[in-house]
């Protein structure tokens, strides 16, 4: 896993990272560390059919992410609209 702040990539998350151009990387990290501010920040959904799942919405990209009770945010995807519910 990789750190940054209070988030956490998985190895998953950080190859689906890895694909974006950097100016959405740029996005997907401002949002990130605006998620885990103070106060925190973000279009943000729990999801259905899950039991601690979260989604972040920057544009059409799709954060999948769980939270751990001391504020540390585990992203598990970083897929586009289309398909950050099938998986």
């Amino acid at each position: 896993m990789s750190a940054r702040g209070g988030w956490v990539f998985t190895a998953r998350a950080r190859r689906d990272f890895r694909r974006l151009d950097p100016p959405i990387q740029g996005r997907i990290t401002d949002a990130l560390d605006r998620l885990v501010g103070d106060p925190p920040a973000g279009d943000v959904a729990k999801l259905v059919g899950t039991e601690e799942e979260w989604r972040l919405r920057v544009g059409n990209w799709r954060v999948r992410f769980t939270r751990e009770s001391a504020g540390t945010v585990y992203v598990l995807r970083v897929l586009p609209r289309g398909r950050a519910y099938r998986e």
